[in-house]
């Protein structure tokens, strides 16, 4: 099967050197194995997107060299995709309808793990409610390109949430449902997305669905350990000079990096790093701290 790759940001604010990462990592990866790179707008939040953020994303790729292949996918316009499975899911009683309260999980404490509360009284039909996805798997494990063997232990919140109560699908389900729809078979994204491959990993099960390859590269974060986040106001990628921000992102994944004449444009230096991409030699941590 051919490599099927995507970069899948969030239109919260414009791409910052974290954003880059993730992009650049994904990228290289598939274009080095003659692969296809898709991108994916994760929007199925309204509130939580700003006001041409999306365009912004857009032209950052561009001016980076970072160039799609076919349309760009939108979450908003797919609602009617994700209802089905979610129907789907109930009626094989893979889910089920969750009103508890965030107050109401501190007191039974079953914040970090879902005491199926309300598995075991359903509530009332007509209430407004959520929908939680069963987690069934014991001693889940994946084998991640860069980080290696991974397993579940305490990382998985029991059953999760995929449909929220305010009418919204959640991430999990979203992620799944079009991870497959555009046939994607290798993922590579920020560790701090490692644990929910877990919950991932347990609905393509399901659904039946064929799980694809994963690899988390390092989160990249300030000096102090915080993560560079649109949440955390990581400053935007400035585009004044892209070829300065795509060395340093190279450095940071540890890739060799091109002579002199071929470090001062874009294109010659993509060029380089696509034949020149080793994944083995991304480092194999959770974080990196970025200008330390």
């Amino acid at each position: 099967m051919s490599y099927t790759g995507r970069f899948a940001p969030s239109p919260t604010g414009p791409l910052h050197f974290g954003s880059l990462l993730a992009a650049l990592a994904s990228y290289l990866d598939a274009k080095h194995q003659q692969g296809r790179w898709l991108l994916r707008i994760e929007n199925p939040d309204p509130l939580r997107e700003q006001p041409g953020a999306t365009d912004q994303i857009l032209y950052t790729l561009d001016t980076y060299g970072l160039h799609w292949d076919g349309e760009v996918i939108y979450q908003n316009q797919r609602q009617d995709y994700y209802q089905h499975l979610l129907e789907k899911l109930i009626q094989q009683d893979l889910a089920y309808p969750c009103d508890c309260s965030r107050k109401q999980l501190k007191l039974r404490n079953a914040l970090q793990h879902y005491d199926r509360h309300c598995l075991k009284h359903p509530p009332d039909k007509q209430a407004q409610t959520a929908i939680r996805a069963r987690y069934t798997l014991e001693n889940l494990c994946f084998n991640d390109r860069i980080l290696g063997i991974q397993q579940a232990n305490n990382c998985v919140q029991g059953d999760f949430i995929i449909f929220r109560r305010d009418g919204l699908f959640a991430y999990q389900l979203a992620v799944v449902a079009d991870d497959h729809a555009q046939k994607i078979n290798q993922v590579v994204r920020g560790a701090d997305l490692l644990q929910e491959t877990f919950a991932q990993i347990q609905l393509q099960q399901h659904l039946n669905l064929t799980s694809p390859d994963y690899a988390h590269i390092p989160l990249a974060t300030t000096a102090d350990g915080q993560k560079l986040s649109k949440q955390n106001l990581a400053p935007a990628l400035e585009n004044r000079n892209p070829a300065i921000e795509l060395l340093q992102a190279l450095r940071i994944l540890n890739q060799e990096l091109p002579p002199e004449p071929l470090s001062q444009t874009v294109e010659s230096l993509l060029q380089w790093a696509i034949s020149h991409w080793h994944i083995e030699r991304v480092p194999a941590i959770q974080s990196i701290p970025i200008g330390a």
